[in-house]
Formats: C-alpha cells, sequence, structure tokens
C-alpha cells in the first residue's frame, strides 16, 4: 500500500523540515508589517528597495493604461509587445551584449535555457551550491552532471580534463552564491571555458544591480564580462519587479527562441511588469542607482562588523547576503521565531536548501536599511545567539 499525503506531511514535520509561508501585509520595504506588528525586515532580496519606488509604480499603472494587464499568449503566438523588445534591448545595452531574451522567471530562466543548450551526450560542469534551478535545468537537459566543489576552480580544471568529452560542454556557475553571499572566481572560470572550448553560463541574479559599475554584475567587476556566454539575471530582486533574463549573442537567442521550451510554452510577461522592470533599468544606471549601490555596500559593511563583534563565526565576504550559520534544524527554527518575536523578520534555511547540518539564517541587507535599526538588530541577535548557544 502507498503512503498517504498524511504520512509524508508526517514525515517532513518529524524531520523538522516543514515548511509554511508568513503573511506580509502592505508593501516589501526595509520595514514590514506581520501580525499586526511592524518589523525590520532582515531577508529580503530587494536589495536596493526599489519594490515599492514611485518610478517602477507610475511606469507600470501607465502601462496598464496603455497596454491592458496581459500580452495574451505566449511569445511566439500573439504574445510579442512593443514593451517586451524595449525591455530586451535595454537589457542588452545595460549588460553590453548584442542581444536579450526575457523570461517569466529566473527558474523558468534555467530550466530552459540549459536543457536548449545541451542534451544527451554533452555534459554540464556545475558548482556543488548553484542554485536549485541551475540542477533542475540540468536534469531536464538530459545532459551529463559533473560538480566540482565550490568554487575550486583547480578541481574543476581536473575534471575538464577527465570528462570534457566530444560534444558540447558548459561551465554554469552562480555569480554572488544566494545562501553564501560569496563570488564565483569568474576570472579563472573565463580561462578555464577558453582552454576547454566550452561555453560558460553565469546565473547573476544576486549581483545584477548591485555589484559592478552601475550594477552590472560580478562579470563586470572582475573584468571579464566578454568572456561569460549566457548572461542570466532576474528583475525580481535588486531590480525591484520581476522575471528573468539572458544576455547572450544573436546567435545564441535565436536558438534559445527555438529551443527554449520555458520561452515558446508560455504566456509572456505582463505589460505593468515589463515597463516597471524597464524603469528599474534606467534608475539603477542613474546617478540614485550609484547612491544606492553606495548605500546597500555600506550597509552590509556595518551589519557584518556588527555580527562578528558580536561574537558570531561570519563566512568571509563582501555582498548584501550574510549567512549566520546555526547548525541544525531545530536550532535554526528556534532562532528564526525569538528573532519574530523580538521584532527581526528573518528565515530560517534548511536543508535540502543547504547541506545538513548547515542550517542558518540568511540576513540580507538593504540599502533602505538605516545604521541604527541595523546597531539594534546586531545587538538583539546577539543576546539570541547567547541564549540558544550559537555564540
Amino acid at each position: 500500500m502507498s503512503r498517504s499525503i498524511q504520512d509524508e506531511l508526517q514525515e517532513i514535520s518529524n524531520s523538522g523540515l516543514f515548511r509554511s509561508t508568513r503573511l506580509i501585509t502592505g508593501r516589501q520595504s526595509a520595514r514590514i508589517s506581520h501580525g499586526g506588528r511592524e518589523l525590520l525586515m532582515l531577508c529580503s532580496n530587494n536589495y536596493l528597495g526599489l519594490a515599492d519606488h514611485p518610478a517602477l509604480a507610475k511606469a507600470a499603472i501607465n502601462a496598464v493604461e496603455i497596454y491592458g494587464t496581459s500580452s495574451g499568449a505566449s511569445r511566439l503566438v500573439s504574445g510579442t509587445m512593443e514593451l517586451h523588445e524595449l525591455l530586451e534591448g535595454a537589457v542588452a545595452g545595460f549588460k553590453r551584449s548584442e542581444a536579450a531574451l526575457v523570461f517569466n522567471s529566473g527558474h523558468a530562466a534555467n530550466t530552459g535555457i540549459i536543457p536548449a543548450l545541451v542534451r544527451r551526450g554533452d555534459v554540464v560542469f556545475s558548482d556543488r551550491l548553484n542554485h536549485a534551478s541551475i540542477v533542475d535545468g540540468i536534469l531536464l537537459s538530459g545532459a551529463r552532471l559533473v560538480r566540482y566543489p565550490h568554487n575550486d576552480h583547480l578541481r574543476l580544471s581536473r575534471l575538464l580534463d577527465k570528462h570534457r568529452g566530444k560534444g558540447r560542454a558548459l561551465i554554469v556557475t552562480d555569480g554572488v552564491f544566494s545562501m553564501d553571499g560569496d563570488m564565483a572566481p569568474l576570472v579563472e572560470l573565463v580561462a578555464l571555458k577558453k582552454a576547454h572550448e566550452a561555453l560558460l553560463m553565469v546565473d547573476d541574479a544576486h549581483g545584477s544591480g548591485v555589484i559592478g559599475s552601475q550594477g552590472r554584475g560580478c562579470a563586470e567587476h572582475l573584468g571579464v564580462a566578454d568572456g561569460v556566454d549566457i548572461k542570466m539575471g532576474t528583475f525580481g530582486k535588486a531590480l525591484g519587479s520581476f522575471g528573468a533574463y539572458a544576455a547572450v549573442t544573436s546567435d545564441m537567442r535565436d536558438l534559445l527562441v527555438n529551443r527554449c521550451r520555458s520561452f515558446i510554452f508560455s504566456t509572456s510577461l505582463p505589460p505593468a511588469v515589463l515597463a516597471a522592470s524597464l524603469a528599474a533599468l534606467e534608475l539603477v544606471q542613474s546617478a540614485e542607482g550609484d547612491l544606492l549601490r553606495d548605500r546597500i555596500h555600506a550597509n552590509a559593511g556595518y551589519f557584518r562588523r556588527g555580527l562578528v563583534e558580536a561574537g558570531f563565526d561570519i563566512p568571509d565576504g563582501s555582498t548584501q547576503i550574510i549567512p549566520l550559520i546555526t547548525g541544525d534544524s531545530e536550532t535554526t527554527m528556534r532562532f528564526s521565531e525569538e528573532l519574530l518575536a523580538e521584532g527581526i523578520f528573518a528565515q530560517g534555511i534548511r536543508p535540502p536548501t543547504v547541506p545538513a547540518g548547515s542550517g542558518r539564517i540568511r540576513f540580507t541587507v538593504m540599502a533602505t536599511h538605516d545604521l541604527v535599526d541595523l546597531a539594534w538588530a546586531a545587538g538583539r541577535i546577539k543576546e539570541i545567539g547567547i541564549r540558544l548557544g550559537v555564540v
């Protein structure tokens, strides 16, 4: 007899991995409303605070008034609208690429792009800590998966020597790793992809808008943007909107249009979202964007130093993602609940999102936080850490 849904849910609960949602009312900002209380938001990907920016809201409202609420179909049927092409042109300019293609989400991009590029007989070399959507895309492709230890380009070199094969080879990595906050060694990866005649894809969802000159991402920051074949990123994090993109060559774009199932078989993004994304791209390349990046880097450094001075063992890093390792799932969730009680909204991250035994509170800093709030939060976090034996 097969197990019931209730039995499976009980197994999840018994293992300490049961998940549920927490409702936020009102806007996404540095302070949010939950359960009738105002809380300090310390886990959002709204890094630059654009999710409630007046320029994005105005652009979205204007687009609805002009274009309506839906694209009506997939891009290859009747769903390619003026705003789609305007946004793709803006992305190409932003990422300094020949062309770009817009997707409905980061997951749709990764699960569509990878199977469009590789298939059975090809091989994908993937960082062991890559996002789950990258892994899903590789599994859907049918290509051989070879994982390399996190950010270990020397080990990757040996694996390329051993497994490169005669088919197409794709190296894929996050730019900024979402659970650890560190950056991929893109200088070394570009050299390896050239030496082994491979393609290199970088998922820069957490770097776009924040890292590099005018927020163009990790590859530009490290001076190797021309060596990355597929620059994937999202609009739903620092850019405050929704959806994703791939900045590529014109030929690569044509291939994706013809082979990418998540692009071909999905109703395209609606006008309001496209217009908000266009406004965000303009804003991040402006003087205001420069100011917001300066503020988020200053805030992240301040908060990171505060946690280190409190006695926490915080991994080295310089990005806005700051993981506090709590260990087992029970401690992780107790820490999150006590944060909530103190007035801090930050979720516990457990397996399978992170490896077993490496549960954490994934703190993220925003440009719109102020230093007084961050200092107060560091103090509350220290008190909780002492009570739970984490510090």
